[in-house]
């Protein structure tokens, strides 16, 4: 690889600048998924390292704008730093789970949600979460931040709604968590690979009734999807072994997930059915 332009700003200001002046440098966020490909493509004319930026991590609890409470997690946080969280355990296992399944000890060290969201893979594992959750994405430029719903962020394959100039500075989750949270990966491994399927899922269970279910799958599309008519099919039933057979009837509509070299489309959605199917079966009391 040829001698590339390097940035790397001291302040959230500083990588703003640098982003306006130059939209065609690529974001280095941790680089877990730069340096994989960075033989396999041609040279980025330039890079903007925003690793271990201060103001893109932590984990925190605010007032949120429509409201209420919500927990702030900065887009450079790291998966090893999500981990640590006590709060965000406690509240989102959902996305602790998942993260706990990126890699080994050296990815999750310096992989970030982040760069997870900009690289906007459709087998990124965080991102059915992000959906489940009803994240919100807050980006940002030197004209100002806006806060995008993360159901309205993938725009289509590696693709999302930001303006060439604007950085992702923080995804925010509503709090109370859900009651219920749900999370299956399959992989060639159990450890340490890349999805064939993910299946997030979040609701609550209310006199014995789903309320509020969301589910998100990965790896079944060009994007990470939510499941609406699934969904619907949920709302004010009971968890039950007919309704798990429903949902699994329904996902084989919703979805229509390809053949690579990961794996076949029928056992997608084999899969994908399978543990649509299990979220409900799991909430049978």
């Amino acid at each position: 690889m040829s001698a590339v332009a390097y940035v790397k700003p001291s302040s959230l200001a500083e990588a703003y600048s640098a982003r306006a002046a130059h939209p065609e440098y690529s974001l280095l966020a941790g680089g877990t998924d730069f340096m994989v490909g960075i033989l396999h493509r041609a040279a980025p004319a330039g890079v903007i390292d925003l690793f271990g930026l201060g103001e893109l991590c932590g984990v925190e609890r605010r007032a949120s704008s429509e409201g209420g409470e919500e927990l702030r997690i900065g887009a450079g946080t790291t998966y090893a730093q999500l981990l640590a969280s006590s709060e965000l355990c406690a509240s989102f296992p959902l996305l602790t789970e998942s993260a706990r399944e990126i890699g080994a000890t050296q990815i999750q060290e310096r992989g970030t949600l982040g760069g997870n969201m900009g690289t906007s893979s459709p087998v990124g594992d965080t991102l059915p979460v992000l959906l489940a959750l009803d994240a919100v994405v807050e980006v940002g430029s030197a004209r100002g931040q806006r806060r995008i719903p993360y159901a309205e962020f993938c725009t289509g394959y590696r693709q999302t709604a930001m303006a060439s100039d604007e950085l992702i500075v923080a995804v925010c989750l509503p709090l109370p968590g859900p009651a219920i949270q749900f999370w299956r990966k399959v992989g060639t491994r159990k450890a340490q690979a890349i999805s064939k399927v993910m299946v997030a899922a979040a609701g609550r269970l209310e006199e014995g009734l789903l309320r509020d279910v969301r589910i998100a799958m990965g790896a079944v599309a060009d994007r990470p999807v939510r499941l609406r008519v699934v969904e619907g099919l949920c709302e004010g039933q009971a968890p039950s072994e007919r309704l798990a057979e429903t949902v699994r009837q329904a996902v084989a509509e919703a979805i229509t997930p390809i053949s690579d070299i990961r794996s076949s489309a029928p056992y997608r959605l084999r899969a994908a059915q399978n543990l649509a199917a299990r979220f409900i079966l799991e909430q049978i009391s």
